[in-house]
């Protein structure tokens, strides 16, 4: 992934946030010699010490592929908004002359897969992902699915790099930036809020 200066992140904590805020993504893992690598959507949960926790169904091809090569990528993406080329022009400019772009963030997260093998390990990662997306309350213990554990491998991914971009008009002056956000305000599509505010907070 290409990350220009503008579109770089302002420290750690804006690629922890915005994982949090979205705890969906894809992981690819190449594998050994294989033409095209597996990639599997995923829900995960984001450690306070920057590890990844996931489960997937036990028959998933990407477990065969990461005992072939346990390095792979996480990727996720939001925050989507399509920046039409007319909203690009202020004052007396050309609206024609805009370059329409698409505004969003994304973090591909390279790291090392531990698998957690264990009955004990795979409770433990369904803890975390039901505080992390239930009321931990309304559910009763994973365990209680004792006979159902089998269907799920869990994993732990221990991150060796981390690259972020945030492009959301980095690249331009504030009078532009705040014309594209007054346009994301009255157009509210899907990813519009989220891209003005992240556009708002550069």
């Amino acid at each position: 992934m290409y990350v220009p200066r503008p579109d770089r992140p302002t420290g750690d904590e804006q690629w922890r946030g915005f994982l949090r805020r979205y705890p969906f993504g894809q992981l690819v893992a190449a594998g050994l010699g294989r033409a095209v690598p597996v990639i599997s959507p995923t829900p995960f949960v984001l450690e306070p010490d920057d590890t990844v926790l996931l489960h997937l169904a036990t028959p998933n091809p990407i477990w065969a592929a990461i005992e072939e090569n346990p390095l792979v990528v996480l990727a996720v993406i939001g925050d989507i908004a399509h920046i039409p080329g007319p909203w690009k022009a202020i004052g007396d400019e050309n609206p024609a002359l805009g370059v329409p772009t698409q505004y969003y963030g994304a973090v591909q997260v390279t790291a090392r897969v531990e698998l957690l093998p264990s009955p004990d390990d795979a409770v433990d990662v369904l803890r975390r992902t039901i505080d992390a997306f239930e009321v931990a309350e309304d559910l009763v213990d994973p365990r209680e699915h004792a006979s159902k554990l089998p269907g799920i491998r869990a994993a732990r991914l221990h991150p060796q790099s981390v690259l972020a971009k945030f492009k959301f008009g980095g690249n331009v002056d504030v009078a532009h930036r705040l014309a594209v956000a007054e346009r994301l305000a009255e157009r509210g599509e899907p990813g519009d809020s989220e891209a003005r505010q992240a556009l708002l907070d550069l």
